[in-house]
């Protein structure tokens, strides 16, 4: 959830319940971070003083770990300062990120997209892989959850999170009978109120569904899922994507400034294909009620045809 994640967002997930997690490279600038891990910690320490038959769930920071994010050393340090509970790694493994969490007590989940990626991981030491199936919001995997989930299983035994087009409750118990240990959801909580997104971001989720969701690697070089409609909005054909050079383009319209160039993410909007069933903007713990109420119904749906 690049951008959209912060503090608010997060600290409502917790409380409803659920892991909420944002991306260390949303705190911008770097500084910012230790703020944000300030909030959501005393936060979190707050509602479990008050709630103590209801403590909050434990948050998560993604790490980008690839060798481009200049960012990761300070990064990981103001982690270890807050002794970050979760610690999902993306876009490469490494035995020392790991090493670092388990150091401060925490726990590292790797995102991967196919079994190969989820080997590594788990060999570089990783406590459980996210296995990113098709139809996943942002940077997401081209395999059938399916198909990713019987592989891993195979030979893993730890914790398995799946992601891609998960947006109701039934799909979480559907992730569960496949294999899965947790259910990993994401763009429904764009439109949610605490999400840092334009309202014109949150209300185009609700507008959209699966045939809205282009799968495209023109914007970062990686292949990924955004809305059909915010590369329209960019003066692109979203049917008419490949061949083009994101390296000489300019995105957007002739302005009195000349040119404007879109970006990923700002302007170009990830999002999954579950949004189908996202009705209305509503706070994230209003939408956490729901998938629970969801995932009763369905798993009593289950238990009636089973007798």
């Amino acid at each position: 959830m690049f951008i959209v994640s912060n503090p608010k967002l997060v600290i409502a997930q917790c409380t409803a319940g659920i892991v909420g997690s944002f991306p260390a490279l949303n705190a911008r600038p770097a500084s910012l971070l230790d703020e944000w891990l300030h909030e959501i910690s005393e936060a979190l320490a707050a509602w479990d003083r008050d709630h103590p038959e209801r403590p909050a769930a434990p948050f998560a920071v993604n790490q980008i770990v690839h060798r481009s994010n200049d960012r990761l050393d300070h990064d990981m340090e103001v982690c270890a300062k807050w002794k970050a509970p979760i610690v999902i790694s993306s876009l490469g493994a490494r035995v020392e990120i790991n090493d670092a969490v388990h150091g401060w007590g925490g726990i590292t989940l790797h995102d991967v997209i196919d079994d190969r990626f989820a080997r590594k991981a788990v060999e570089k030491g990783a406590d459980g892989v996210i296995a990113v199936a098709a139809g996943a919001g942002g940077h997401a995997g081209r395999w059938s959850p399916f198909a990713l989930i019987q592989e891993i299983r195979l030979w893993f035994d730890g914790p398995l999170i799946l992601s891609g087009a998960i947006a109701n409750g039934g799909a979480v118990l559907a992730a569960e009978a496949a294999g899965a240990d947790l259910a990993y959801v994401g763009s429904p909580f764009i439109a949610t109120e605490e999400a840092n997104a334009p309202d014109a971001y949150k209300q185009a989720i609700v507008d959209s569904g699966a045939a809205d969701i282009v799968y495209t690697d023109l914007f970062t070089g990686v292949h990924g899922n955004y809305l059909r409609s915010s590369i329209a909005n960019s003066g692109l054909d979203p049917d008419n994507l490949v061949g083009l050079d994101p390296t000489v383009m300019k995105f957007g319209s002739e302005g009195s400034g000349g040119s404007s160039r879109a970006k990923a993410w700002r302007d170009i909007w990830g999002s999954g294909q579950g949004i189908g069933v996202i009705d209305r903007i509503r706070p994230a713990a209003d939408y956490v009620d729901r998938l629970a109420d969801e995932y009763a119904a369905a798993k009593s749906r289950l238990c009636t045809k089973g007798n």
